[in-house]
């Protein structure tokens, strides 16, 4: 597991860590954070790895074939007290809506048996099919449900957008998250 002080991905900053631990230090006791970018939050999850009190849980492409690569494998699962606080869920390019809302189900579900008070989403929407640099499949009316899907979890909420490169739908499929949530 790399050290915090590592750079590694697309970001300089980790907006979502950081509204993570606002959060946590506004008082809520257990924040979640669910990563629905198709790139696994590798530096979301080297600084809350060994931590209980925020539970981790990325939606990505495989990382024996997609970047990072080297982490974002089942078995990462946490250290020390935070064994069992980290939930990665990675699956192959090519994957369909279906599938990867299986995935999401699976994830929600850890969130609720973890007991989070406050949500944080590192919404990346290259997810999409059209994405020139990625290999999901959704398509711009599933992020209606994602959004809904996610309301479900009946928390607060902080939406963190994280990107997407299929620049003419990145607007459309954000917004479809954030009307699906609202609805």
């Amino acid at each position: 597991m790399p050290a915090p002080t590592f750079f590694g991905g697309y970001c300089f900053l980790n907006n979502a860590a950081l509204a993570a631990q606002a959060l946590h230090d506004g008082g809520a006791q257990r924040v979640a954070v669910l990563d629905v970018d198709y790139r696994q939050g590798n530096g979301t999850q080297a600084i809350f790895y060994e931590r209980s009190d925020v539970l981790t849980v990325p939606i990505h492409g495989e990382p024996r074939t997609e970047y990072p690569f080297f982490l974002g494998h089942v078995d990462e699962r946490g250290a020390g007290a935070g064994d069992g606080f980290n939930l990665n869920l990675p699956l192959p390019r090519g994957t369909g809506f279906t599938r990867w809302r299986e995935a999401l189900h699976t994830g929600l579900a850890a969130i609720r048996s973890f007991g989070a008070d406050a949500l944080v989403v590192s919404l990346g929407v290259d997810t999409f099919e059209g994405d020139p640099i990625s290999g999901f499949l959704l398509r711009s009316p599933d992020y209606l449900r994602v959004g809904h899907d996610i309301a479900s979890a009946n928390l607060p909420t902080v939406f963190v957008f994280e990107g997407g490169y299929a620049v003419d739908e990145v607007g459309v499929n954000t917004v479809n998250v954030l009307e699906g949530f609202g609805a």
